[in-house]
């Protein structure tokens, strides 16, 4: 007959891991696999800052044959894609260009980009589309323009 001794080292050693699997249980519990959302009660706890999208105002200079200096201003990136029904907030910084008062055709949005700050507008967009995002001073060849961008909303 073989007799099993336990010692003080053998209980703690067993409690620890113990105790490790047991945190490790919990905390695959608690987790959301990947491609599962959180439940409802971890995610209401979350406040909803939405989507931030950064973009910039550009600037394309060439000189034609005939020695003209043509200057063309963008937005950048030119077209966005958002999503339906959430909140969208865009932080559009001057880099080129004195001022760029804009508006976001169909979503009610319109604000003004000045060189060297940053405007920052926010909305929902509740419909699928495509939106223009124009500015009201660079319309066409004969001003800089079109500057004209695009939000996508899916």
């Amino acid at each position: 007959m073989k007799a099993i001794i336990i010692t003080k080292r053998h209980l703690r050693t067993a409690g620890l891991t113990l105790a490790i699997a047991i945190l490790a249980l919990a905390c695959w519990q608690l987790y959301p696999k990947q491609g599962e959302q959180l439940p409802a009660s971890a995610a209401s706890q979350q406040p909803d800052t939405g989507h931030v999208y950064e973009m910039v105002t550009g600037e394309f200079k060439t000189t034609t044959r005939g020695g003209e200096e043509l200057e063309v201003y963008q937005w950048s990136p030119s077209t966005l894609v958002v999503p339906k029904g959430e909140k969208v907030t865009l932080r559009i910084s001057g880099v080129n260009g004195t001022s760029h008062p804009f508006t976001i055709k169909g979503l009610g949005v319109s604000g003004e980009v000045r060189k060297g700050e940053t405007t920052e507008v926010s909305f929902v967009a509740s419909k699928a589309g495509t939106y223009p995002i124009e500015c009201q001073v660079h319309t066409d060849l004969k001003h800089s323009g079109p500057m004209v961008g695009y939000i996508v909303v899916q």
